[in-house]
């Protein structure tokens, strides 16, 4: 195969048959086939917009055709597949328990299952259609159910949310690039294979999920829902039993942690049980809503009306050192309310396949660290904690609004301006001032005109502000050795939960890591 790079093309030109013919005038012959390994969007020049491709092809007499064109851009294609290794010499003595089934858990239990392993997967929310009724009972009469939300249960946070599937990773060995091909094995578009930046959305994301654990379940997996860990039975430093629901014991010596950021009474059980943990670094701030078609408009010109909902990344380090910037960009997506603890509020993004709710969000967050909150290992968490509970107060149980306007001169909120807020749950229009600390408020006043000299309008007087956004990353890490084992033989920590990973891809990459692990370890069943 030839690889051709930086095949640029006229976005009002971007059709399969433009493509191959730009193909075949670049290499001078006939194209047996071709294959999409990238796509992107060159925007810097808004009188320019172009994609630009990356493709395999497939032609005769390949050498000299390399040889005739060879150049940077036109190599032989070098192909690594993603491949598990071989088994391992010890004897599995019981079943891998795996706690937790958002993205880390799932594609733990896939690699495992794949492997003839048959992972007994706990989760202490419900199954994704009893969760998604919940959800919505929890958005439209807010009530909430502390095991089963927009945190917790089978998919994982990432089931509400944008589902971006984009990594940084670039490991020769093809985890990341697996992760998408499983996700269309199991219903995601094609696309996502390419894109720069790939999203399925929280609508297809569901259906990949489901499909996921019926086929997990194929193989001899098993599926437990409404099922908490709540203790673990430790011997001469090495697990032999967890307990589940405060009664069932469960003979276990290989325990997969993928419990998510949210499980705060599980990381204090964790602790009490001996586990080594740090805190460590985060960001919290706020949500801001623009309407979809300026953001597009600013960053596309005229050619918006052609191309597809914009995404933007912003960053901005204030005068006195510290970082704000945009995270989890929503285009024509929603703000919901992700609470998981009754009389605490938080909030997240969330987006469907097609974007098409007209108005833009995206997290505006300020970092923070243990200068900032203190030392001890959960100060981070109560950190969260206490701007959650001050959110929940000041919104009366509801998300808290306000325009930037008001927010920027500390005016008390009566009216939102002409963007009519786009969201999942309730809201109250609220002083979102006293929620923050003053150098939270701070640092976002400050970089909020910058990103507007970047994105025009983005600092607009009519921008909703919405709070409070408090669950970046964890706040805390499970350490783990080299064999991604924790102090105690037989825990392996992993994914976003765990410290470890910061988005969908890399939580499932963290999963296959270990799956890894345990093949290795374990003679074939």
């Amino acid at each position: 195969m030839i690889r051709i790079r930086e095949i640029k093309i006229n976005i009002l030109n971007d059709n399969e048959t433009y493509l191959l013919n730009k193909i075949k005038k670049i290499l001078n012959c006939e194209i047996k086939t071709f294959k999409i390994n990238k796509k992107s969007l060159d925007a810097r020049n808004k009188k320019q917009i172009c994609y630009v491709y990356e493709v395999d092809v497939q032609v005769d007499k390949e050498e000299e055709v390399l040889k005739k064109y060879a150049s940077k851009n036109i190599l032989k294609a070098e192909v690594t597949n993603f491949q598990l290794p071989e088994y391992g010499k010890e004897i599995l003595k019981n079943k891998i328990v795996i706690v937790g089934s958002g993205p880390a858990g799932l594609f733990a239990a896939y690699m495992l299952a794949l492997k003839g392993f048959k992972p007994l997967i706990i989760e202490r929310g419900e199954e994704i259609t009893k969760r998604v009724e919940t959800v919505e009972k929890f958005w439209t009469s807010g009530i909430l159910k502390a095991d089963s939300n927009v945190q917790f249960g089978e998919g994982g946070a990432g089931t509400f949310s944008d589902g971006k599937l984009n990594t940084m990773s670039k490991e020769k060995n093809k985890r990341g690039f697996k992760v998408l091909e499983v996700f269309t094995q199991f219903g995601a578009p094609q696309e996502i294979l390419y894109l720069q930046h790939p999203h399925i959305g929280t609508d297809i994301l569901r259906n990949v999920v489901i499909n996921m654990r019926e086929f997990i379940k194929s193989k001899g997996g098993e599926f437990r829902y409404n099922t908490k860990l709540t203790d673990l039975i430790i011997k001469d430093n090495k697990l032999v039993k967890i307990i589940v629901n405060d009664q069932e014991e469960i003979d276990c010596s290989n325990l997969i942690l993928a419990i998510g950021h949210s499980a705060r009474d599980t990381f204090k059980m964790f602790y009490d049980c001996g586990l080594k943990m740090e805190n460590k670094a985060f960001a919290v701030g706020v949500r801001v809503m623009h309407e979809q078609q300026m953001i597009n408009e600013s960053e596309y010109g005229k050619m918006a009306k052609y191309l597809p909902n914009a995404n933007y990344k912003l960053t901005y380090t204030t005068k006195k050192g510290r970082g704000v910037y945009s995270f989890c960009m929503c285009p024509g997506g929603y703000v919901v309310n992700a609470s998981s603890e009754n009389g605490k509020l938080v909030i997240n993004g969330m987006s469907n396949y097609k974007r098409d709710s007209g108005v833009a969000n995206s997290a505006i967050i300020v970092t923070v660290a243990p200068d900032d909150y203190g030392n001890n290992i959960f100060d981070g968490m109560n950190f969260q904690r206490q701007l959650e509970t001050l959110a929940f107060k000041t919104g009366k149980g509801n998300i808290p609004l306000e325009t930037w306007k008001d927010f920027k001169e500390n005016i008390p909120p009566k009216v939102l301006g002409k963007l009519e807020p786009k969201l999942k749950g309730k809201y109250t229009i609220a002083d979102i001032n006293a929620i923050l600390p003053d150098f939270i408020k701070e640092a976002i006043k400050e970089a909020m005109p910058n990103f507007g000299a970047k994105i025009k309008g983005f600092d607009n007087d009519d921008t909703i502000m919405c709070a409070v956004e408090a669950r970046s990353s964890s706040p805390v890490r499970i350490l783990r050795d080299e064999n991604m084992e924790a102090n105690i033989k037989g825990i392996y920590p992993i994914g976003e939960g765990s410290g470890y990973a910061g988005g969908i891809t890399t939580s499932a990459i963290d999963g296959i890591k270990v799956a890894e692990k345990l093949i290795s370890k374990y003679q074939k069943i």
